[in-house]
């Protein structure tokens, strides 16, 4: 087997996440060196076994590198990307990939052109708690689903420093957003009906600090999705109803559970409770003997991991988990939302 080595651009919180954890445990990829233009990101490089490029110049003439991730601010994948695969090296991009469908049309014709390899890192397809939602989707233990909310919530407002700024591709939509969006489009195997959206900007920054978005599936399902930033509280990371159940996941610890429907519920036999200053028989729980409370299923991702499908890839020509057209679909969702949000309005695909 031979190695494929890869050289960082951009030795931040999440290009070292890379090299320590990601590419470390991947047989046929090497984390073999790092560039970054702030030259205190480069001191910790020699302790992860990282070769030092004093210019990004050295990386593309460098013959021993076979490709690069690049884990730079958004507004630079492009031009990064370009230029790498113009000097012989495969890509692999952090997300969100481009800071528009058009950018991502470019760099995509390059790779064409070149005959090299682009992939991003989608990296939350991996998620255990996403893969036990899709348990539940594709196995219909609560019945088809027909409402998926899927939401993360913090209260530290936005983090690091150019995630504030516009022109750097920053706010919650792009950061947060593009792996919600993901994960549900990967899920569902229907196209895009309808959008609408409204993100928040209550903390003043030029970008979104959050944003709710409704999704309209041609089969009918409907999903919200919502990041926050300024929740104290949280609501569960993933609330999921079938026709014979509901689930909730509460968190990435993965606690939650399923109640499904396993008998008759008697509409005759209800007994009201009171609620407030009323009684109520609709919002009354069923009886004991017609649900059954049972624990979260094992969610188990089938597909290899992403540094070894890469490494298929490049090596053996096999198909990409992370499929660019499957990019593409979601950097125009994130578009249509930028316009619902804009203009107020319902976007209809079609």
């Amino acid at each position: 087997m031979t190695k494929i080595n890869m050289v960082i651009i951009g030795l931040g919180g999440m290009g070292s996440y890379h090299a320590r954890e990601l590419i470390k445990d991947t047989d046929g990829v090497h984390a073999y060196g790092a560039f970054d233009i702030n030259p205190e990101q480069l001191v910790k490089a020699p302790d992860m076994g990282l070769k030092i490029y004093d210019k990004l110049a050295d990386v593309w003439q460098d013959e021993a590198v076979e490709a690069v991730l690049i884990a730079t601010p958004n507004d630079s994948h492009k031009e990064l990307s370009i230029q790498a695969m113009r000097a012989g090296k495969h890509v692999v991009c952090e997300k969100p990939v481009m800071m528009s469908s058009t950018e991502l049309n470019e760099v995509l014709a390059v790779a064409e052109e070149t005959e090299k390899v682009f992939m991003v890192h989608q990296n939350r397809r991996w998620d255990k708690d996403f893969l036990v939602i899709r348990e539940l989707y594709r196995q219909q233990e609560i019945g088809s689903l027909f409402q998926i909310e899927s939401r993360v919530h913090g209260a530290n407002g936005i983090p690091g420093d150019w995630r504030h700024l516009k022109e750097h591709g920053g706010g919650m939509l792009l950061d947060w957003g593009v792996h919600l969006l993901d994960q549900l489009l990967f899920l569902v195997d229907s196209p895009i009906k309808s959008v609408v959206a409204d993100l928040s900007f209550v903390l003043g920054d030029d970008v979104d600090d959050g944003f709710i978005t409704h999704i309209t599936f041609e089969n009918g399902l409907k999903s919200i999705v919502e990041v926050g930033t300024t929740n104290f509280i949280k609501l569960p990371r993933w609330y999921v109803k079938g026709l014979e159940g509901t689930a909730v996941v509460d968190d990435w610890d993965l606690s939650g559970r399923v109640v499904k429907q396993t008998g008759f519920i008697d509409h005759h036999k209800l007994v009201p409770i009171q609620a407030g200053q009323g009684l109520t028989k609709t919002m009354a729980p069923p009886s004991e003997d017609a649900t059954t409370t049972f624990p979260l299923p094992k969610g188990v991702a089938e597909f290899d991991t992403f540094y070894h499908n890469f490494y298929e890839v490049v090596r053996h020509q096999a198909v990409p988990i992370v499929k660019n057209s499957e990019v593409m679909t979601v950097l125009k969702l994130i578009e249509m939302i930028f316009k619902s949000a804009e203009t107020g309005q319902t976007i209809h695909v079609r």
